[in-house]
């Protein structure tokens, strides 16, 4: 079965970013996956430093990304990059973990640039041997489109258009994922 992880680099509570991977992460499960969440803001992970083989949850973390076909990875939009959470965690892992790996990128945005954040983390992971998809998401004003969840319900994206992109973003992930493993 193809596996797909998600990985967030948001510590917020009420993160956009944690939400609209949880839509993408549906639509991966229902596209055939089986799937996980990396929530950035859950685990011991502190800064990298490369002089230390394991650090905190380095080691587990590393084994889901490495053992995942596919992985989604989201991080809010932080001076037109990615968030120091998510470079922290993407230092740990290299080409063992994401050769041969599709990934998709999503990106939220408080206002309303994302590209850069975007081309900043299709960079570093076409560095590390992934196969970022070509279909990816970026989120302007993230706070007004999507609802993190509630007593209600879960998290959901009330923009149709983004709402189906980053399902699509999902489905994306799975179909290429399962092309790479052959």
């Amino acid at each position: 079965m193809t596996r797909v992880v998600a990985v967030s680099g948001s510590r917020r509570a009420d993160s956009t970013t944690r939400a609209a991977l949880a839509v993408a992460l549906d639509a991966a499960g229902d596209a055939g996956a089986e799937t996980d969440l990396i929530d950035l803001s859950a685990v011991d992970l502190p800064l990298y430093h490369p002089d230390e083989d394991a650090q905190g949850d380095s080691e587990t973390l590393k084994r889901r990304v490495r053992e995942a076909d596919g992985v989604l990875a989201g991080t809010p939009v932080y001076r037109g990059s990615y968030s120091s959470t998510f470079k922290s965690f993407h230092d740990f892992c290299g080409s063992d973990e994401y050769e041969n790996t599709a990934v998709g990128l999503l990106a939220t945005a408080g206002g309303g640039s994302y590209g850069g954040t975007l081309e900043h983390l299709r960079s570093t992971f076409r560095n590390v041997h992934a196969w970022t998809v070509p279909h990816e998401v970026g989120i302007e004003r993230a706070s007004r489109v999507v609802e993190t969840g509630d007593a209600d319900g879960g998290p959901r994206i009330t923009d149709d258009d983004l709402r189906r992109r980053t399902e699509t973003l999902g489905r994306v992930v799975v179909e290429h994922a399962e092309r790479l493993r052959g």
